[in-house]
């Protein structure tokens, strides 16, 4: 349970904007910038953090004339601080949503390969309709989004998996279902195939191009090359879908990439060929959110995809 206590004129209790100004020195490590980013005066922000100290009996930060550091209760005091203040957003988003309007902050996490849901479009359409609401977005690993997620870093993140997987401890929406292509430089000897669709055990042998090893992306292809009891050689390892793309249009190496997302793309790059796979890796594009008491600006998003009651995840 957090308890939130209103400070006094006489300085007797920690309120909240205290809390704040502690916070902003704690990520700036600077008086001016902290109290450049809380709209205060410098001399007002030191005034009531000594004060708080006073009140407090300790010394938030080490300061000198060049540095600003957290002390052991500075950090101590931060770390429950940031609770409170999550606390008190919630409670004044909560609020506001009980008269119609949405308030508060949305983080939103996606894999760069999302093909399902046009993001951009998505996060103007939610703007039109919630202008109030802070939205922040970040991308990343879909290992790592769902871990966001379910520690509450992130309030929804739109995730690909390989087909014998699933996101665990979140509420999860299926968005859609798609299979991998072979990507080749124009050059290649497949490159003229047309519809004819190759095997894995034909281009076994090729040297490929791939996400980083351990990663959701990585796993489906090798997956896929597990179960046909067939090794392959990644020398390339990227983590970012352009380098992958122009890597192979060099004539470096090829790759199996998801045929929504990669489509567009092969259609606009003439070095790009792509060729149907028969037995290739298969994905699962998935909508994720926290399944404990999501906010009312996650549940305002759920509302613009049209998604209705959740089926949760194991």
């Amino acid at each position: 349970m957090v308890v939130i206590a209103v400070m006094n004129q006489n300085d007797e209790d920690v309120d909240l904007q205290q809390m704040r100004y502690v916070v902003a020195v704690a990520e700036t490590r600077n008086f001016t910038r902290a109290a450049e980013r809380c709209f205060v005066v410098q001399s007002s922000l030191s005034h009531r953090i000594a004060g708080l100290e006073r009140e407090l009996g300790v010394k938030l930060f080490a300061r000198s004339s060049r540095r600003v550091e957290l002390t052991p209760a500075g950090m101590a005091f931060v770390a429950g601080a940031r609770e409170c203040l999550a606390a008190a957003d919630r409670a004044a988003a909560d609020a506001a949503a009980a008269t119609g309007v949405v308030r508060g902050r949305l983080a939103v996490g996606v894999i760069v390969t999302t093909a399902a849901v046009d993001v951009p479009e998505l996060l103007q359409r939610y703007r039109a309709q919630h202008p109030v609401v802070q939205v922040a977005l970040r991308s990343g690993r879909s290992d790592e989004l769902a871990a966001a997620v379910r520690n509450g870093d992130l309030d929804i993140a739109f995730l690909g998996m390989p087909e014998s997987d699933r996101p665990p401890g979140v509420e999860c929406v299926v968005l859609a279902h798609d299979e991998h292509v072979l990507v080749v430089p124009a050059g290649h000897r497949l490159a003229g195939a047309g519809a004819s669709r190759v095997t894995l055990r034909e281009i076994a042998e090729e040297t490929f191009v791939d996400f980083v090893s351990g990663t959701p992306a990585r796993a489906q292809s090798d997956q896929a090359f597990a179960a046909a009891g067939l090794a392959r050689h990644v020398a390339y390892e990227v983590g970012v879908v352009e380098l992958i793309t122009r890597l192979i249009a060099r004539g470096l190496g090829v790759a199996l990439l998801p045929s929504a997302f990669i489509r567009p793309r092969a259609a606009e790059d003439p070095g790009l060929a792509l060729v149907p796979v028969v037995d290739g890796p298969h994905r699962v594009e998935y909508l994720v959110w926290n399944r404990f008491n999501p906010s009312p600006a996650t549940r305002a998003m759920l509302d613009v995809l049209g998604i209705g009651p959740p089926s949760t995840a194991p």
